[in-house]
C-alpha cells in the first residue's frame, strides 16, 4: 500500500514548479490532491492530467491564498471534494529582487501578502478542517531567510516569518496531533527562475558554494514532502530542514 493512501491533500500554488512536483509526488504515493492555482488554469489542469494519467485522484482548485477568505475555499473544496484533509503544503509564494532603494509599498505588500499572510490564513482554515485525527502542515521556505542574498531582503524577511510561524505553530498545534515543518529549497532550476535576467549569473555563484555541485530540480524537494506527510514522520515537528545540495 502506497504510504499516503487514503490521505487528502492540499497544494498551494500547484501549477508549476516545485508546487506540480509535489503534487505529482504526493499523488504518486497515495494521496489524493487539490491543485492550487492562482493564474494558470491551463498549467494545473495539466497537472492534473499527470495525476489522473498515473492512476490517482486529483482535481484543480482556483484561488488567491493571498485573500483569507479564498484560502478558506479551497480547504472547503478540499473537504467537498474528497470528504476530509490531511495534508497542507503552504507552496505559494513570489519572489522579486530589488535593491533597496527600489523598494515600493507595492513590491513590500505583494510578497507579504501571499508569502505570509495567504500561508497563514491556508493554515488557519487546514487546522479547523483536519478534525480529531490531525494532519500534517508542510511549509516551503528557502535558504534566502538563513542566508539573506544582496537585493532579496523583502523577499527574505517573508521567508524568516515562515520559518518562525513553523516552530510557533508546531508548539501551539502539537497538542491537536497537527505537525508542521519547513522544507528550505536552495537555488532550483524552475519556470520562474529560468526567466530571472540574472539566473545564470546567480546559478554560478551558488554552484561553487554547493557541495553537490548543482542546482536543484523540483524532483529533488517533492520525496522530502512526502515523507513528512507520511506516518513515517509522525514524530518529527517545529523543524526547519534545508533541502539545498549542502548549500550554506
Amino acid at each position: 500500500m502506497a504510504k499516503l493512501s487514503g490521505k487528502a491533500a492540499v497544494v498551494t500554488g500547484a501549477s508549476k514548479g516545485i508546487g506540480a512536483a509535489i503534487a505529482l509526488g504526493l499523488a504518486k504515493d497515495g494521496a489524493s490532491v487539490i491543485v492550487n492555482y492562482a493564474s494558470s488554469a491551463k498549467g494545473a489542469e495539466s497537472v492534473v492530467a499527470k495525476i489522473k494519467a498515473g492512476g490517482g485522484n486529483a482535481k484543480a482548485v482556483h484561488a488567491d491564498v493571498s485573500k483569507p477568505a479564498e484560502a478558506k475555499q479551497l480547504i472547503d473544496a478540499a473537504v467537498s471534494e474528497f470528504g476530509r484533509i490531511d495534508i497542507l503544503v503552504n507552496n505559494a509564494a513570489v519572489y522579486d529582487f530589488v535593491p533597496l532603494h527600489q523598494v515600493t509599498e507595492e513590491h513590500f505588500d505583494r510578497m507579504f501578502d501571499l508569502n505570509v499572510r495567504g500561508l497563514l490564513f491556508a493554515t488557519q482554515a487546514a487546522a479547523g478542517a483536519f478534525g480529531d485525527r490531525g494532519g500534517s502542515i508542510i511549509n516551503i521556505g528557502s535558504m534566502a531567510s538563513l542566508s539573506p542574498p544582496p537585493g532579496g531582503s523583502v523577499y527574505s524577511a517573508t521567508k524568516g516569518a515562515v520559518d518562525v510561524l513553523t516552530r510557533g505553530l508546531a508548539a501551539e498545534l502539537g497538542p491537536k496531533r497537527i505537525l508542521v515543518n519547513a522544507v528550505l529549497p536552495g537555488p532550483v532550476e524552475t519556470e520562474g527562475t529560468q526567466s530571472m535576467a540574472e539566473w545564470d549569473q546567480f546559478k554560478a555563484t551558488l554552484l561553487s558554494q554547493t557541495p553537490l555541485g548543482r542546482v536543484g530540480q523540483p524532483r529533488d524537494i517533492a520525496p522530502v514532502v512526502s515523507f513528512l506527510a507520511s506516518e513515517d514522520a509522525g514524530w518529527i515537528t517545529g523543524q526547519i530542514i534545508p533541502v539545498a545540495g549542502g548549500l550554506r
